[in-house]
């Protein structure tokens, strides 16, 4: 599988010995500890706490956080494969590592002071608490402009108003990373990020979302009432919000291009197992040419898929800029795992449509994919802008 691409030397498609590892710890951990409660947790919309203090426990909630942190002092091609694993035995549970990982804690890492990192990284990375990010609100997602959420200094304090909607985490998190207008007349240039905790007054969740898939997934509203925040916890300076945001969601879409690969692929994986015990006039569905064809469709989907995700992994860790191969990989992971759970839909025929196989959780699960993190409208902006250098 491809993990590193050298223009001087060729292109290695070989894991290290230690990322296999990696790997297969996840893969150990997701197939035995997470599988067999993914159907229960959806259906209950409860968080699992314990899965995730596992995960912790593992090293998977800081995957890119130093070891003088609390993190495993991983890169972003170990952070693919270990999203990618998860998402194949629960996406709702790989949403909750990447938005953990590559979102908050990946905030205040990347552009928090040293002060901020040792108060807050070691414990998100052990997993005591979960990070949110704080971004879209009820009246902006896509449009960042038109964020309505304020700051105003008050001496050595900011002073923040507004809510957040969509939330990971929004209630199970004690920290967020919360984007702000700190000078509403000099647009997204005006926008800065703050590290807020719930043991600031007036910070704290409301509305929890009934959704349609990634049900395990606590997702919900913050809202901001007077919260006074010290000005040490601005992330970098002020004005430079959105221009960090813009990085962050840069790695971020790396994982949910990984997740939407995991996703696929484990749809790929039940429909295979299916056509070849289902018989229908007389012989298995995998030996007819329709269902053959529709898997192998689907076969190098992923794999496309695949090559896309980990280029952009590689490219991450090797310190170049990604926005145009992470947006192409997230785009066409995330609308590539909807049409594969879709079509394993097909495959299982009704049974697909009940509970009593996976596909259907898949199938609900998948859609978010193309919304969160940059719909797959915005990705083609961002794709177009970057190949027209507009």
């Amino acid at each position: 599988m491809a993990t590193v691409l050298d223009t001087k030397s060729g292109i290695d498609f070989s894991l290290t010995p230690e990322q296999e590892a990696i790997r297969d710890a996840a893969r150990s951990f997701a197939q035995h500890e997470i599988a067999p409660y993914a159907l229960h947790f959806d259906e209950t919309q409860e968080f699992p706490h314990d899965i995730f203090r596992k995960l912790g426990e593992l090293g998977f909630l800081g995957i890119m956080v130093p070891p003088e942190l609390s993190g495993s002092g991983m890169g972003y091609v170990e952070y693919a494969l270990i999203v990618e694993e998860i998402a194949k035995a629960c996406p709702a549970v790989a949403l909750g590592v990447a938005a953990h990982n590559g979102l908050c804690t990946g905030h205040i890492l990347q552009f928090g002071s040293i002060e901020l990192q040792q108060k807050y990284i070691p414990r998100l990375a052990r997993g005591e608490t979960m990070g949110a990010w704080g971004l879209t609100e009820p009246g902006s997602g896509s449009d960042a402009g038109g964020m309505l959420t304020t700051a105003v200094r008050d001496g050595q304090d900011w002073i923040l108003n507004g809510s957040k909607n969509f939330i990971t985490h929004g209630n199970v998190g004690d920290i967020a990373v919360i984007l702000a207008i700190t000078d509403r007349n000099k647009g997204n240039k005006g926008i800065s990020a703050f590290v807020v905790d719930k043991s600031m007054h007036g910070f704290y969740a409301s509305k929890k979302e009934n959704k349609l898939g990634m049900r395990c997934s606590d997702t919900a509203s913050l809202v901001l009432d007077n919260v006074r925040v010290p000005a040490s916890h601005m992330l970098g300076n002020e004005g430079e919000g959105f221009i960090q945001a813009l990085q962050i969601l840069d790695g971020g879409r790396i994982s949910i291009a990984a997740l939407g690969l995991g996703l696929a692929e484990a749809a790929l994986t039940h429909s295979i197992q299916y056509a070849k015990t289902r018989k229908q006039f007389g012989k298995p569905l995998a030996e007819m040419q329709a269902i053959q064809f529709k898997l192998a469709e689907m076969s190098m989907n992923i794999e496309a898929a695949r090559l896309l995700t980990f280029k952009a992994a590689w490219m991450k860790d090797n310190g170049m800029r990604v926005t145009l191969e992470a947006a192409q990989a997230k785009m066409f992971a995330s609308e590539v795992a909807v049409a594969i759970a879709e079509d394993a839909i097909q495959i299982h025929g009704g049974y697909g449509y009940t509970k009593e196989y996976p596909v259907e959780k898949l199938w609900r699960d998948a859609k978010l994919l193309t919304i969160g993190e940059g719909t797959s409208e915005v990705q083609r902006m961002v794709i177009a802008r970057n190949i027209l250098a507009l």
